[in-house]
């Protein structure tokens, strides 16, 4: 609070040209601002204001210190408006636009953790097909945080999180291949093949995998739903191909793991938290905050 005073009666002298007025303006003695700023000025070792007989104004530090003042005090106040709808607060309504996959997955467990410390904050969780949807929705403010893979750069947006994670085999754990530390996609042609469909991200990435290798991609089931890539490793015991982050809830209960494939090594997905440029709500933050961490903990 001592640095917020001290910031203001400089913005409030550089406004004024006058101790005397700024003095008059803040309610406060014109002495204390001219100690105040005459120590600031001790400390840096150079003068903010230069004294004329009717006015002050600013030095060529003080034009590089008054940038500093202002952006600080709008930061401060845009902080303390935040506190404020925290304080006894939590409360409000929060839209999150996410990919389905991840709906019923990663979120799910953030949410329930979310919810126990926030239990009258209404939570609107809506899904998309496409990261464009995603993004258009933050956008636009019908939602306020967005999750999806590999969104592109949008000036309205804020990219809050990333995480990276590579497309590898997905199975059950008693597939005959579930032991091993790394397979080929030659291993995985004797066995029923869950692929995502044209429509997804990951569609691109097998095709030019497979086709490197000179091997013809054969599915007995094409999907754009990664519920229906998971449930059919399991029931058909087949094999699919998703990140790491896909299966982060089937991987915890032993119903499904992960095992790199030497082919699509270097092809990776980014998971990605957004924002809108101009910010969220305090409450909106604190989920984001905890989005960021689950993102990190999957990424590990």
């Amino acid at each position: 609070m001592l640095h917020s005073r001290l910031l203001t009666y400089v913005d409030e002298v550089a406004r004024t040209g006058s101790i005397r007025k700024a003095a008059s303006h803040l309610n406060v003695a014109a002495s204390a601002i001219s100690r105040q700023i005459l120590a600031l000025e001790t400390q840096l070792g150079t003068p903010v204001f230069q004294r004329l007989p009717k006015k002050l104004i600013l030095t060529a530090a003080g034009e590089v210190l008054i940038g500093h003042v202002r952006q600080t005090l709008k930061e401060l106040t845009r902080a303390q408006a935040k506190i404020e709808e925290l304080k006894g607060l939590r409360r409000g309504e929060i839209t999150v636009a996410m990919m389905s996959g991840l709906a019923s997955n990663l979120v799910p467990g953030t949410v329930k953790e979310f919810r126990l410390t926030n239990p009258r904050v209404k939570l609107i969780l809506t899904l998309f097909t496409t990261g464009e949807e995603i993004q258009s929705a933050v956008a636009n403010g019908e939602a306020d945080l967005g999750i999806g893979f590999d969104f592109t750069k949008d000036s309205n947006l804020k990219v809050l999180a990333r995480a990276v994670g590579k497309l590898g085999a997905v199975m059950a754990p008693n597939h005959p291949l579930a032991k091993r530390a790394g397979i080929r996609l030659s291993d995985c042609m004797d066995y029923p093949l869950v692929v995502a469909d044209g429509s997804t991200a990951i569609r691109p990435y097998l095709d030019a995998a497979f086709t490197r290798v000179m091997l013809d991609l054969q599915p007995i089931i094409e999907t754009n739903a990664i519920e229906i890539m998971r449930h059919a490793a399991i029931l058909e015991n087949g094999i699919t191909f998703l990140t790491p982050f896909d299966i982060e809830f089937e991987r915890r209960a032993g119903r499904l793991v992960y095992i790199p494939v030497r082919e699509l090594s270097n092809d990776t997905q980014a998971l990605m938290l957004i924002g809108h440029e101009r910010g969220s709500s305090a409450i909106a933050s604190v989920l984001a905050e905890m989005l960021k961490e689950m993102m990190r903990e999957a990424a590990s």
